[in-house]
Order: structure tokens, then sequence, then C-alpha cells
């Protein structure tokens, strides 16, 4: 499918089948995910995979009981890491040697400047920025590997993250669910070219 279909066919799916993907297929997805751009290549985010009905059934009214939670295959959380440090670090470690000494120092210390520079608000901010990168990849992704995903904001993330036991410095950004649709897609609307331009 060429990229063009990819977009063009791809929709916010509102009710799944219920049926599983094969691993395989979420694995692929999770490498087209982890391939996502991010500022700086700091890649400040974690996903929580979440398939077995207990914990969809746990997390459907911290969605405001939209059906795709508990109908898809998998629901994939998206989450904004807020501990950016211990990430330049290991992303310092990864470029040693790929990058000379003299230009890795400066680089590293621009990268430390940028993140010490925020507040927790602002890294919350921009790490929900990054976030939204690496979603874009997972919802033409999905559909590139012949299968249907919604992505959604509507849900509590204080709850997401008690029902997930999750750390502080993790937090739901957004959701998406994915498998194959049982409902049919309505056709597109979009503004014009002109009305997105200033």
């Amino acid at each position: 499918m060429q990229f063009k279909d990819i977009v063009m066919n791809r929709y916010a799916t509102k009710l799944f089948d219920g049926k599983e993907l094969p691993e395989e297929k979420v694995h692929e997805l999770l490498e087209l995910i982890r391939f996502s751009a991010s500022s700086f290549n700091i890649q400040p985010w974690k996903i929580k995979i979440i398939k077995d009905k207990e914990t969809k059934e746990a997390l459907f009214g911290a969605s405001y009981n939209q059906p795709q939670v508990t109908s898809c295959s998998h629901l994939l959380v998206f989450c904004a890491d807020t501990n950016i440090m211990p990430l330049i670090d290991k992303l310092e470690k990864h470029l040693k040697g790929a990058m000379s000494p003299d230009k890795l120092k400066p680089y590293m210390e621009m990268m430390r400047g940028f993140a010490g520079s925020m507040n927790e608000q602002q890294t919350l901010s921009w790490s929900q920025r990054q976030v939204y990168l690496a979603l874009g990849n997972a919802l033409n992704g999905a559909k590139s590997l012949g299968f249907d995903s919604c992505p959604m904001e509507g849900f509590s993330p204080a709850e997401y993250s008690k029902v997930l036991k999750l750390p502080g410095n993790i937090v739901p950004a957004a959701i998406c669910a994915i498998g194959h649709a049982a409902d049919k897609a309505h056709p597109k609307m979009r503004f014009s070219k002109e009305e997105i331009l200033i």
C-alpha cells in the first residue's frame, strides 16, 4: 500500500471485532513507533501495552466508557517521560564512538541546558508533544500492516496511572486502540488546502 493510500484509508475506528492480532504484527508496529522522530532524538516516551480483558475493563470507566478500549486487540498507552536527564545520559552513551568528542560534548551540553531550563510543567508539555510524533507513526503504521487504530484523548490520565501503577515521571498522554475494525469508515472530511494555509 502506498503512503497516500494509507493516509486516505486510515480512520479512527470506533468499534473493533475483539480478535487478537498476531504478536509479530504488534512487534512490527512497535518497531515503526520506535523509529519515530523526536526532538534531539531523546525519545521521551514509554508505551504500556494492554491486551488482557481484565485490565481493559478496569480502564473502561476511566476512558468514559468508549467501546474501543474493550473491543480492541491491544490498547497502547502512550506516556510522556518527564525524567529527561537520564534519557540524555543514555543517548550520550549511544553516541559515543558515532560522534567525535569535540562535537559530542557541546551537543550534549546544549541538550542538558535545554532540559535544565524547563520547569516541571514545561517538561511535561514538551514530552507530551514528542509523544504525538510517535502516535502518528502508530496510526499510519497500523494501517500499513493491515489493521486499524483509534487515537484517543478521552480518558483520565490520573485514573490510568492509578490502575496501571505507573511511576510519577511516566504520564499517560494519549491512548491508541488497535485491532480489526467492526465498524465502517465515514467519508473523510477535511478543510481545504486554502483553509489550512495562512
